[in-house]
């Protein structure tokens, strides 16, 4: 397969999509969710909280190298990477079960419009005051007895709804 180089890709179009890590603790899920954003062309990822950031041993297991090829930023808190987002033009968009919630089917990206992903800790999800103060929520519908996914393949699937909705698709 013809992949690009990571000085290539780095040069490549984008999602207008930043995956925004809500105190994520485990460095397996935070690899696993680099390399998901460098494989649907996220422009980038905000590491916060307790979020560990490269380089690192045990993100590098997960992230096979992604995070040398995504973008990202360290905030001290997740309050401080939505202001800073916010402030750029992005609507924060929570992934995240509440009332109000969007079904993912039914959500679709305007192309002039920036998102900020908003995925939670792995035991307590997205903080409730990030949650309160986004401007999008959506709901992966499930079936199952279970209510919830694990935080790396929910991010995945949003991102491939928003990549397949996309415009980047075959350009990177």
């Amino acid at each position: 397969m013809a992949r690009p180089t990571v000085e290539e890709y780095r040069r490549a179009a984008k999602m207008p999509v930043v995956v925004v890590l809500d105190n994520v603790r485990s460095l397996n899920n935070i690899g696993s969710l680099f390399r998901t954003a460098d494989c649907f062309a996220a422009s980038g990822i905000a590491l916060c909280g307790i979020s560990a950031t490269p380089p690192s041993v045990e993100i590098h297991k997960t992230a096979l190298g992604a995070e040398d090829s995504v973008d990202w930023r360290y905030y001290a808190t997740t309050a401080e990477a939505v202001a800073d987002l916010r402030s750029r033009g992005f609507k924060i968009v929570c992934l995240e079960q509440v009332k109000g919630s969007v079904p993912l089917q039914d959500f679709r990206t305007d192309p002039d419009t920036q998102y900020a992903l908003v995925v939670g800790n792995e035991v307590d999800g997205v903080d409730p005051d990030i949650v309160d103060s986004a401007d999008i929520w959506l709901e992966i519908p499930q079936s199952g007895t279970k209510h919830s996914l694990n935080v790396t393949v929910s991010a995945a699937v949003a991102l491939w709804h928003c990549y397949s909705q996309s415009l980047v698709i075959g350009k990177v």
